[in-house]
């Protein structure tokens, strides 16, 4: 059945292309992950890796190429970081938001000076992390006192994340679904055989087997949280009999853009603070320990595990409040001549949806938080890392990915099968 399935998708010679396209790319951002930066001794981090099991929750926060010193060491975090500026600019000048009218010129204008901006800060967090690693392997992977080196490898880091920005714009062109989703998606994956075998060498089949289980069911929690949704009752009046249908507000309309952007905007201010305990000024050095101390993410406090939690909460909130205009939906259904019962069309219609998106983001927002700082939590709990399976802050993106990416194939198939009757 499943063969038969598999068969019948790649008989669509559009959605060949397209599949075949995505995985040739993904063997590509992968082949770049383990690729080291030039002259970095990787030897001395990856032991110190192993080590410390505490920095495992640190390196799945920063995109897992802790180890290698990968030239795309930072991923998309320099990007998802200009984003979240951006629309912060947008929220805070209105003139802004009124490039949105004309949605084509505004969404070219808007990317581009996300692009623009991502140079940027990729060039500094480059610095941080190269720092932060340095320190973490006590000074061996390169030669912090060598301007030379260190602008080398600044440039060598930002260089290849421009590429991989590029990247995944080539992939959502030319591919099947969202080309930062599916590169997310493919890093998760990549890391769950090593976590599989850890436990399978190490003789500790009765944890493996409960966290499988716990990853199960939290899979189940995610499917059913993700594709649940509120109907709103419509009625059409415009022909002879009144026509009924819904307008769905889904529980989690945020999807998993709150999780990544707590954790650029967690992970950033991170590596500020490493450079701020490691400066020469007293003032400084001391600010900086400080932050480290209480807002460690190798050793996570519970002001951090707070911290983390709030930002997946309030970027929940932010993220829908841009994204799901009321007004506007208010207004489409008005011209198409639906109207809410009991309800009247415009302010009204406007201010209803917006009740209910704000209740149904309450349970979203608490939920998506509660998922991102579980592992933490687990951590403090039993005072020692556990390594999931998958982290269960990644699930949610996993699962989300996935089933978008069946939606995604789904329509495309019923769009061939349909093109045969034309």
């Amino acid at each position: 059945m499943i063969l038969k399935h598999i068969r019948s998708i790649f008989a669509v010679k559009d959605l060949k292309k397209k599949i075949i396209a995505t995985l040739l790319l993904v063997l590509v951002y992968k082949f770049l992950s383990v690729i080291p930066v030039p002259g970095a001794n990787t030897d001395w981090l990856a032991a110190i890796m192993e080590q410390q099991k505490g920095l495992s929750l640190f390196s799945a926060l920063m995109w897992g190429w802790l180890s290698h010193f990968s030239i795309i060491l930072m991923g998309l975090s320099p990007y998802i970081n200009a984003v979240i500026i951006i629309q912060l600019i947008w929220v805070i000048v209105p003139k802004i938001g009124d490039l949105q009218k004309e949605w084509e010129s505004w969404q070219r204008k808007i990317n581009k000076i996300t692009r623009w901006l991502t140079l940027p800060l990729a060039f500094l967090q480059s610095y941080g992390m190269i720092l932060l690693l340095n320190n973490l392997a006590n000074g061996n992977i390169i030669d912090i006192m060598n301007v030379w080196v260190v602008l080398l490898a600044m440039i060598i880091i930002t260089s290849w994340t421009i590429f991989l920005m590029w990247l995944w714009e080539i992939m959502t062109e030319y591919g099947i679904g969202n080309g930062i989703s599916v590169i997310i998606m493919s890093w998760v994956l990549s890391w769950v055989p090593s976590v599989v075998l850890n436990y399978i060498w190490s003789w500790n089949y009765w944890l493996f087997a409960g966290l499988l289980v716990a990853t199960l069911i939290i899979i189940f929690i995610i499917i059913k949280f993700t594709e649940w949704n509120r109907r709103i009752p419509l009625i059409y009046t415009k022909t002879w009999r009144e026509e009924k249908s819904y307008f769905p507000i889904r529980i989690n309309q945020a999807w998993m853009i709150p999780i990544i952007f707590a954790i650029s905007l967690v992970t950033f201010p991170w590596i500020v603070w490493q450079i701020m305990a490691n400066s020469t000024a007293e003032r400084t050095a001391a600010i900086g320990k400080w932050l480290l101390q209480y807002f460690s993410m190798q050793n996570p406090s519970w002001s951090f595990i707070l911290v983390y939690f709030i930002l997946v909460l309030v970027f929940s909130f932010f993220y829908v409040s841009i994204t799901f205009n009321t007004e506007q939906v208010a207004e489409s259904i008005q011209k198409r001549g639906w109207y809410i019962p009991w309800i009247r069309p415009g302010t009204e219609t406007a201010d209803y949806l917006s009740k209910v998106s704000w209740h149904l983001n309450l349970f979203g927002g608490w939920f998506l938080a509660l998922i991102a700082v579980l592992p933490y939590v687990v951590w403090k709990i039993m005072w020692q890392s556990v390594d999931f399976i998958i982290s269960w802050a990644w699930l949610i993106i996993l699962v989300s990915t996935i089933l978008d990416l069946i939606r995604k194939v789904d329509a495309e198939m019923k769009m061939f099968d349909y093109s045969k009757f034309k």
